[in-house]
């Protein structure tokens, strides 16, 4: 069975760090790019970050962009997403997704996380 796993989410200070992990089973991760995304309460799922299979080529949105850092592990089989700085912006629901190449397209890629909760608050 392929999936993918995230963890790592929880309840956070504005300004504190987390890390998120996507941890697949029943495939290598190392054939795909990973994307992370997440989905704020009310609004669309919006593209975070990613990173082609290799981890050569990784890409922020402008948001995120100098407090947030993707990496990959691939004797591990995990993706992560480490979060710096954060902000009550930032709170929402994180997925990690698996695709064929790098995209900002949520349609692009083929396996979803069930997706970890990421609350910024004093």
């Amino acid at each position: 069975q392929l999936q993918l796993v995230e963890s790592g989410g929880g309840l956070v200070q504005p300004g504190g760090s987390l890390r998120l992990s996507c941890a697949a089973s029943g495939f290598t991760l190392d054939d795909y790019a990973i994307g992370w995304f997440r989905q704020a309460p009310g609004k669309e799922r919006e593209g975070v970050s990613f990173i082609s299979s290799r981890g050569t080529f990784t890409n922020y949105a402008d948001s995120v962009k100098g407090r947030f850092t993707i990496s990959r592990d691939n004797v591990k089989n995990t993706v992560y997403l480490q979060m710096n700085s954060l902000k009550a912006e930032d709170t929402a629901i994180y997925y990690c997704a698996a695709g064929s190449y790098t995209s900002w397209r949520p349609t692009t890629y083929h396996w979803w996380g069930q997706g970890t909760r990421v609350t910024v608050s004093s």
